[in-house]
């Protein structure tokens, strides 16, 4: 573990005290332009998503409709109804993607599995570095906005489903995350994810808004621009043994 990693968990709310975190639940609205391309334009809409610590589960409801909920559950998607009788679903749902373009719409299904693998790792974050399998290397700083950010350059196994393999975290002085690139498998192109208004929820650090941007083969970014994405987060409360 690299010293900047061990800062960084420090600030968050310590590792050992994460250890014993079994959910974290919160209110979401999640929208953006890059919804409306993939045919998913409500996006979800004042959900309540509870994410697995321990594995990589999450449940959102109500969704799609209301009386239903989705699970995302380790590359496994399930629509139910309220009472648990299974609805659909969707096995592999990364596979699906294959062949897959920037234009390329996605399915109720797919969506949920790029929301809820998506959800479980921002809400894990930064622990998820932590995690067995992970490569970590701090490079170069890197300046912006008239600060300059550390940077941990991360490698995930294939036994974790994330936006791709190769990603940069960014860490301001306080140690928050500020910063996330990478380019999705899942949708193409490429994105900067930019995390705001950083809380403390029972002992542990949340950022509670996050805009995802265009980034171009320089690594700029335009901030003025459109949100491919938006999450707005809120009533974030973590569950322990």
């Amino acid at each position: 573990m690299t010293d900047l990693l061990e800062k960084v968990l420090d600030v968050h709310g310590g590792l050992d005290n994460w250890r014993h975190v079994r959910t974290v639940n919160f209110r979401l609205t999640f929208r953006g332009a890059a919804l409306a391309i993939k045919g998913r334009p409500e996006g979800l809409r004042d959900v309540l998503v509870k994410v697995d610590t321990r594995r990589q589960r999450t449940l959102i409801t109500p969704y799609p409709v209301p009386g239903s909920r989705s699970i995302f559950d380790d590359g496994r998607v399930t629509i139910q109804t309220d009472a648990g009788v299974k609805t659909a679903g969707l096995d592999n749902a990364r596979q699906s993607f294959e062949g897959h373009q920037h234009e390329t719409p996605w399915t109720e299904q797919q969506f949920l599995y790029f929301v809820g693998y998506a959800l479980n790792n921002y809400m894990t974050m930064p622990f998820l570095l932590a995690g067995d399998g992970v490569r970590r290397e701090e490079i170069a700083p890197h300046e912006e906005h008239g600060e300059t950010w550390r940077v941990l350059q991360v490698s995930f196994p294939a036994t974790i489903h994330v936006h791709c393999t190769e990603q940069k975290f960014y860490f301001n002085d306080t140690g928050y995350l500020v910063r996330n690139d990478y380019a999705p498998d899942v949708s193409r192109g490429i994105a900067a994810h930019y995390t705001f208004d950083h809380k403390n929820f029972d002992g542990f650090i949340f950022p509670t808004h996050r805009r995802v941007v265009m980034r171009d083969a320089n690594n700029r970014t335009l901030l003025t621009g459109p949100s491919i994405f938006r999450l707005d987060i809120e009533s974030v409360v973590v569950s322990r043994d």
